[in-house]
């Protein structure tokens, strides 16, 4: 991999990542990969099916859910045009505003989706997308924030969030390792240190060869953060893989039904895929181990039967000289360890030894 060109140092020392802590969930490098079912507008401004949906991804496994926290007139003109996938989703004839203004939560749900995720023992937390947005969510003690990708080129907004000296998971999708370095930069400079950056493609669905898991490898390594992955596409082997190359958080859109109408259902996971995803992420936790390279325990009850034993090649008589050619390796392990193999040439036998016996230390004169 070409190097990055890029050193964070703080006193001329590379920064440490602390754990940061989420609710109840910790964050670092021995802590359960954590697990974010991305409803967003999934809900379509339905209370009850944001309900619904929270209480699905408790039953998938999710650790999170995350939502987003916006007045659709402060985030688009009334004609901005819809992203090109949103034309494909939605009704071509809707406005960007429309559209929006269709799938926005008022304070009193997002108080209400809340409580009844924190019923459900999830962390909530969601996106903002303006200061009022993350004044609300304070208001909410919301315990981390979640910036869009769009926030990595807008600096003043990062350091709006951040002062407010809550952890901060920032997507990196459209950016350049410059804007992500910027935007971690700006961050750390409010006295906040508590980031992790996403990889992240922007667009719904994504193809799996616009993934680029390397770049989240890069951007651990160059930023000195906690990294994760945001997917967006239509299977889970891109998250499977980033959990093996170091993610410590998943985000995945959820919904209950695909069909539903809205810009993400149809690229976001369903109850069953995103259940399956969880097992996946665990079981691939389970994989990777701990890094230690020594025999677990099944290997060591399995070792005395698959490892082998210096044993007589043939009969050799009391006194004989032993040769290379009268001894060799047979299993079972019970015997003289084959580390010893050649302190046993050149040895006289002790006594007579058959063919098969294993060779001990008395076995042998010197």
């Amino acid at each position: 991999m070409m190097s990055t060109g890029f050193v964070i140092e703080l006193d001329g020392n590379a920064l440490m990542k602390d754990t940061i802590r989420i609710g109840t969930k910790m964050i670092d490098a021995d802590s359960p990969v954590f697990v974010i079912a991305e409803i967003g507008v999934n809900h379509n401004g339905d209370l009850d099916l944001a309900k619904t949906m929270v209480t699905e991804a408790k039953r998938c496994g999710a650790d999170c859910v995350k939502f987003q926290t916006f007045k659709a007139d402060r985030v688009v003109t009334h004609d901005a045009p819809k992203a090109h996938y949103q034309m494909h989703t939605t009704n071509p004839e809707q406005s960007q505003l429309e559209m929006l203004e269709a799938v926005e939560l008022s304070h009193e749900q997002h108080r209400q989706v809340m409580a009844h995720a924190k019923n459900e023992g999830l962390v909530f937390i969601s996106t903002p997308y303006n200061r009022e947005d993350a004044d609300f969510l304070e208001s909410l003690d919301v315990p981390a924030y979640k910036l869009a990708s769009i926030s990595c080129a807008e600096p003043s907004f990062i350091e709006y969030v951040a002062a407010k000296g809550k952890p901060v998971i920032l997507s990196t999708g459209m950016a350049t390792l410059s804007e992500v370095d910027g935007a971690v930069r700006t961050l750390r400079n409010t006295g906040n240190h508590q980031v992790i950056v996403l990889q992240c493609t922007t667009n719904y669905p994504s193809r799996v060869e616009d993934a680029n898991l390397r770049a989240m490898v890069t951007m651990g390594d160059a930023l000195s953060t906690w990294i994760g992955y945001s997917d967006h596409t239509e299977n889970d082997i891109a998250c499977i893989m980033s959990v093996a190359l170091g993610a410590r958080l998943i985000e995945k859109h959820f919904t209950t039904d695909q069909n539903l109408p809205g810009p993400d259902h149809s690229s976001s996971s369903t109850p069953d895929a995103f259940r399956n995803l969880v097992s996946r992420i665990r079981q691939a936790e389970q994989i990777l181990g701990d890094g230690l390279k020594q025999p677990c325990a099944i290997e060591r009850t399995n070792s005395t039967g698959m490892r082998r034993s210096l044993v007589a090649a043939s009969n050799i008589e009391k006194d004989a000289i032993i040769t290379d050619e009268m001894i060799t390796l047979k299993r079972p392990a019970t015997g003289m360890n084959p580390s010893l193999y050649h302190h046993v040439i050149g040895k006289r036998a002790a006594k007579h030894l058959a063919r098969d016996k294993q060779i001990t230390m008395d076995d042998i004169l010197d």
